[in-house]
């Protein structure tokens, strides 16, 4: 990562401990919120029209999830885009199963047009936000990671943005340049939200290289993976994995980062 380490980037995150305006789904916030405080970041869960923006102009990075959308949400999701846009802050686009539904296209197409830093998603979403065909019913991929990675391409080219396709082997890319990052367990998807919390752990690395969304995406696929592997293999089921999971996030240190995270890049 130029001179510096991926492990570089988690003590500096930590040490900053910034603060994530995470705009993200019921069935996430509480997850997504002790994911964040376990890593070393500040969450907080502001996404009412009326303060989002304002938050969002103070706060070191905004993630936004559209898991469980409304007129209201989509209205404070804007607003919290404005006032980051406007404070030059990197926000975070989750498309959760964008295309399940005609009101969820339109909200998705909206925040695309807004220009967001990174979009995060599963292989079927990011398949289908490129102009592509998934498989996909619902939240969950049916598309494996090195199906979606010329859709990435194209999207992060299109979009001028980082696109990050998480799964078994996570891909990076920003057009031009792509990563995969593995690790990870086989439990992780039988925990409700993770996906959704990276999507807030990359606000908070983002946060702390703002003009580097590359690296930071990688740095915090990265710290995930090698928490869930390690929680994996400690773990006798998706109850323990869970806990489990929140003390490695929380353990691992700049040097274990770097000793144990496995990327490649392209």
């Amino acid at each position: 990562m130029k001179t510096e380490t991926l492990g570089t980037l988690l003590t500096d995150m930590r040490s900053t401990a910034p603060l994530v305006q995470c705009i993200t789904n019921y069935v996430a916030m509480n997850v997504a919120a002790n994911v964040l405080l376990a890593a070393g970041a500040s969450p907080a869960m502001v996404h009412a029209e009326e303060e989002a923006g304002e938050f969002a102009g103070f706060a070191g990075a905004l993630t936004v999830n559209i898991g469980t959308l409304s007129p209201a949400w989509v209205a404070g999701m804007k607003a919290a885009i404005g006032g980051a846009n406007a404070a030059h802050r990197p926000w975070v686009l989750d498309p959760v199963a964008h295309f399940a539904t005609g009101f969820r296209r339109k909200v998705t197409a909206d925040l695309l047009a807004l220009g967001p830093t990174i979009v995060r998603g599963n292989a079927s979403e990011i398949i289908a936000l490129a102009g592509g065909v998934s498989s996909a019913k619902g939240v969950d991929s049916r598309d494996p990671v090195e199906q979606a990675e010329e859709a990435a391409g194209r999207l992060a080219g299109t979009q001028g943005c980082i696109v990050a396709v998480t799964g078994i082997t996570d891909f990076v890319t920003d057009g031009s340049r792509a990563a995969r990052i593995e690790g990870g367990s086989s439990l992780m998807p039988k925990v409700t939200a993770l996906g959704c919390s990276l999507t807030c752990l990359v606000g908070a690395y983002a946060a702390i290289r703002p003009d580097d969304p590359f690296d930071a995406t990688i740095a915090a696929l990265a710290h995930f993976a090698v928490a869930g592997e390690q929680a994996g293999k400690e773990a006798q089921g998706p109850g323990s994995f869970a806990a489990r999971f929140l003390d490695l996030l929380a353990e691992l240190d700049g040097a274990m980062l770097d000793n144990r995270a496995r990327v490649v890049r392209l």
